[in-house]
């Protein structure tokens, strides 16, 4: 079982950083300061102190991650001993998997070219597009 603090009580960035959320402390302080981790459904500080049982609402790219906090932790374990310090809910789960797929989907209706057009193609597409 990953291990606890001596009197039970960690930063909201520590946690972050030892759940390997983010790869830095720094970066888990300016994501908490920069409001894309809630804590029990509001903004927080990255001193605020974590509870077994907290729900936080993290900001990660695309997705959005709702978990609960199982266990606490000081020191950055490895991956596997990480992922019991926290659960994520099936509902998020369930979100972040219908995001992915339309973000799939949607790459494959605006597909990107191999290359980047020379200078005709761009005069054609200019063309193109102001309808000449």
């Amino acid at each position: 079982m990953p291990a606890a603090t001596d009197n039970g009580e960690v930063r909201l960035d520590k946690w972050l950083w030892a759940a390997r959320f983010y790869k830095t402390r720094a970066l888990a302080r300016s994501m908490i300061e920069g409001g894309k981790v809630h804590y029990n459904g509001q903004r927080t500080k990255p001193g605020k102190l974590v509870e077994v049982g907290a729900m936080l609402k993290i900001r990660q790219g695309y997705d959005d991650k709702e978990v609960e906090v199982l266990a606490l932790s000081v020191q950055r374990l490895s991956a596997p001993q990480a992922q019991l310090l926290y659960a994520e809910t099936d509902d998020s789960v369930a979100r972040r998997e219908k995001n992915a797929e339309a973000h799939r989907l949607n790459a494959l209706y605006a597909p990107h070219p191999d290359s980047k057009p020379d200078k005709k193609q761009r005069r054609d597409l200019m063309r193109f597009k102001q309808g000449e």
